[in-house]
């Protein structure tokens, strides 16, 4: 099982930019004036990198922000969300910076995290001198490794960046290790409740620890549950691994209909297309048992009419129904359609 870093990563920073300046680049976060709007200009960046062979760089963002002096800044914020070293960071940070500035005629500011797992690569410039004429660039870096010593401090800083630090620390750590992921999922889950945050912040925290702490299915399964319950006894339906089961439910639907069409003739066939339909049984009444418990915490006990209609759907209404759930104020509202 590969670990996923970069789309939880571009996710929570776009969400939470100003707390993630504050984390790990205080200085330029208290020269920015964040009573201002910010502006995140994907479609610029993307017309910088195009025509050049600069990777694929899920997490980079480029930042339109207002400084307290009044002026107007572009800021170049690239995220290194990959595990490994790269020969040519430092100068694709420099390929960037000075295409954005090329680009817009206003100074730019480029940094980075780094969140490989080496403790001894830091890029912090680039640059070069021939016949007289020098040029270089120094740019801020964040090494995440720094704070593996800090794991226990971070847990009680109110920032949540700091929480997303242990949260990618801890997914490096657990790596091929699913049961202490586990127990380090679910003690951050509870620490990540606990928090005196709107819902809105919980839920994208959330989404981002579920996502970038992945588990092996049985138990990714079992702490679903466990959670679930957790919340049903707080009274918090902040749970959102719900919202990835609709899409998966899909996805799913999809792989199985492709690995029927090329099962093997005969009793080979016949041996698979049986595993593969008790398989899909446990899963179907997994995502049947699911549904219901988030039915009934939201709308209360269910009655047999109900029941007997979840379990009688297929994979794909199943599927229609949980993503209903998200917004449904009712069950008429989820079974619509």
């Amino acid at each position: 099982m590969n670990d996923d870093y970069d789309t939880p990563w571009k996710e929570v920073v776009t969400d939470h930019f100003p707390e993630f300046m504050a984390f790990y680049f205080p200085s330029a976060h208290a020269a920015i004036d964040w009573s201002q709007p910010h502006d995140f200009l994907d479609q610029e960046l993307s017309a910088l990198s195009r025509d050049a062979e600069l990777g694929k760089r899920l997490a980079d963002k480029l930042v339109r922000v207002h400084l307290h002096d009044g002026g107007e800044q572009w800021v170049l914020v690239h995220l290194e969300v990959q595990g490994w070293r790269e020969v040519d960071f430092a100068e694709r940070i420099f390929t960037y910076h000075y295409r954005a500035y090329d680009r817009y005629r206003r100074p730019v500011a480029s940094m980075a995290v780094l969140a490989d797992s080496g403790k001894g690569w830091r890029p912090t410039s680039f640059g070069y001198s021939l016949l007289g004429c020098e040029l270089r660039l120094d740019f801020p870096t964040v090494k995440l490794l720094d704070y593996a010593g800090q794991m226990e401090v971070l847990l009680i800083d109110p920032n949540p960046f700091a929480l997303v630090t242990v949260a990618h620390l801890l997914t490096q750590q657990t790596k091929h290790r699913p049961h202490q992921r586990r127990i380090a999922k679910w003690r951050l889950t509870k620490l990540l409740y606990q928090r005196d945050w709107d819902k809105r912040r919980i839920i994208n925290l959330h989404r981002m620890i579920d996502w970038l702490m992945r588990l092996p299915k049985s138990l990714d399964m079992r702490l679903r549950h466990i959670v679930l319950e957790f919340e049903r006894r707080r009274a918090m339906p902040y749970i959102t691994s719900y919202e990835r089961i609709g899409m998966e439910i899909g996805m799913q639907k999809g792989l199985q209909e492709g690995r029927q069409k090329g099962l093997h003739e005969g009793r080979q066939e016949g041996r698979q297309e049986g595993r593969q339909e008790g398989r899909q049984e446990g899963r179907q009444e997994a995502r049947v048992e699911m549904l219901a418990a988030l039915l009934s915490k939201r709308f209360g006990p269910l009655d047999p009419v109900v029941t007997d209609r979840l379990a009688a759907a297929d994979v794909e209404q199943l599927s229609a129904w949980a993503l209903n759930f998200v917004d449904a104020g009712s069950l008429d509202e989820v079974f619509r359609g």
